[in-house]
């Protein structure tokens, strides 16, 4: 029996695989195609983080936002350095606050 797939997965997906009797069949993206199926992988993260609602998802959703700034030149400090920066001139999300309108003078 063949399952296709066509997804990226973590490192070393293809060794488990290989260990429980089966055969891995896959590719090497090139830089773009990585970028492309990270973009992918992140909306495939995020939706099954809505469905679950648990922390291993949000660990998941991270380590593909951890690969995409890599990706990109960057890495987890300079996205945290970025991410505070932020915080610091736009504040966080602690206050809940929910926007419902602005109304121009």
């Amino acid at each position: 029996m063949k399952i296709t797939y066509n997804k990226l997965v973590r490192d070393l997906i293809p060794q488990i695989i290989e260990k429980s009797g089966k055969t891995a069949v896959y590719d090497t993206l090139s830089d773009e195609a990585y970028l492309e199926m990270l973009d992918k992988k992140l909306v495939e993260e995020m939706n099954e983080y809505q469905t679950d609602k648990n922390l291993e998802e949000l660990a998941d959703i991270l380590e593909v936002v951890y690969a995409i700034a890599e990706a990109k030149g960057s890495s987890a400090i300079g996205l945290e350095k970025l991410r505070a920066e932020k915080a610091v001139s736009r504040g966080g999300f602690k206050k809940k606050i929910l926007l419902k309108e602005v109304i121009e003078k």
